[in-house]
């Protein structure tokens, strides 16, 4: 394993919950947002956040490059201050053209898109871990056919990002389910999503011991 991993800028894989009901108080989502509070003094200042959130997929990796991205309120059926929650983060233009040059550079096909703001998967986990919106972030998408040796061919060109004081964070669940939330098999449902996880954490560990 390469000695210097240590002295990198940390790689996270968050939770977001459930659409906006971690920013409406909601009681499930205690130990969650326990968690992202807990976690971001540990993580420093970073000077950009780069986002790759669960609910964004193009044709091919694309990043958002606006100076001033606004909200995207990707959810429906939830209360009306739901559709006014505020972060206003700013962009990093700068920072996204070097993103897809790196992108490009490892033969992987990549756009800028100065138009498309944040949606949930970011700005949702951010606004618990860092209130105060300083930190200019950055959206990618993950490509549709969602590949899993793409991804890890992107997660390797971002790599060089490490050597900056660049956090990253992938957002989103490794199960998702609106509906499980409020199933009465919610029990057998979480037996489920551990056996899953299990699997998962097997498979990310020996993809990173080949690295």
């Amino acid at each position: 394993m390469d000695e210097n991993r240590h002295s990198l800028s940390p790689v996270l894989y968050i939770p977001h919950g459930g659409g906006p009901l971690p920013l409406l108080g909601d009681s499930h989502h205690a130990e969650m947002i326990d968690f992202l509070h807990a976690i971001a003094p540990t993580l420093g200042k970073p000077s950009t956040i780069v986002v790759i959130s669960a609910h964004w997929e193009e044709s091919f990796v694309t990043i958002t490059s606006g100076a001033h991205p606004p909200l995207i309120y990707d959810y429906f059926g939830f209360p009306e201050e739901s559709y006014s929650i505020q972060y206003p983060a700013l962009g990093n233009p700068a920072l996204a053209e070097k993103i897809r040059a790196l992108l490009q550079n490892a033969g992987i096909e990549a756009k800028l898109d100065e138009n498309r703001g944040f949606d949930h998967g970011v700005f949702v986990p951010l606004k618990i871990m860092y209130p105060d919106a300083t930190i200019p972030c950055i959206q990618i998408s993950l490509v549709q056919r969602l590949d899993s040796q793409m991804h890890i061919n992107i997660g390797k060109a971002l790599a060089e990002l490490r050597k900056e004081n660049i956090l990253i964070l992938g957002s989103g669940f490794s199960f998702h389910s609106l509906s499980a939330f409020f199933s009465r098999y919610a029990e057998d449902l979480d037996e489920k999503n551990m056996a899953f996880e299990r699997l998962l954490h097997n498979c990310v560990f020996r993809v990173y011991l080949r690295m």
